[in-house]
């Protein structure tokens, strides 16, 4: 059975930005070996447009970008949007009900599988589907923004701590 991990960067007063809190080069590099292990990514609509940015390289990448973009490209992705009605290469749009599919998935796959976006994952939470929080601190303040968790608060265990790179510390959290 899959697990699914909901794992972010946020800045110190909470909230998460996908173009304001760009990776330094080590975070960046712990991203593309996460994203290389991953069994796929459910994406809210939001977060997935911004991610469809690395569908096509661009000249001014850099050999970690490219490999990235790679890595990503070759994920199963699924997309939980309403307003959607169609979804890039790789992809696969989720309609219905969202408890079902996603506890479908859960119980076809094996390994990790990314959910990416605040409101998703608030979703998810409140139907008991998030197994692991990870909490990527950078230390940035933005003062605005989405707030890394949509919602109150689900009760949490601190699993572990590790810092990744000179600038981010990585909290695990597991509910409790």
């Amino acid at each position: 059975m899959a697990k699914l991990v909901f794992g972010l960067s946020q800045s110190l007063d909470g909230y998460v930005d996908h173009l304001e809190m760009r990776p330094g080069p080590a975070l960046f590099r712990h991203f593309l070996e996460h994203v290389r292990g991953l069994a796929g990514c459910i994406y809210g609509r939001r977060t997935y447009e911004i991610m469809r940015y690395w569908d096509e390289d661009l000249p001014e990448w850099e050999v970690d970008e490219r490999a990235f973009a790679a890595a990503w490209r070759a994920q199963p992705k699924w997309v939980v949007s309403r307003s959607l009605k169609a979804v890039g290469p790789n992809a696969t749009l989720i309609e219905g009900d969202l408890g079902t599919a996603i506890g479908k998935l859960k119980a076809r796959l094996v390994g990790e599988i990314d959910v990416a976006g605040p409101d998703l994952a608030r979703s998810l939470s409140d139907l008991g589907l998030i197994d692991e929080y990870r909490l990527y601190f950078r230390p940035i303040v933005l003062g605005r923004g989405a707030p890394f968790f949509a919602g109150p608060r689900p009760p949490l265990r601190l699993a572990a701590s590790d810092p990744i790179g000179e600038d981010t510390i990585r909290l695990t959290y597991v509910p409790a």
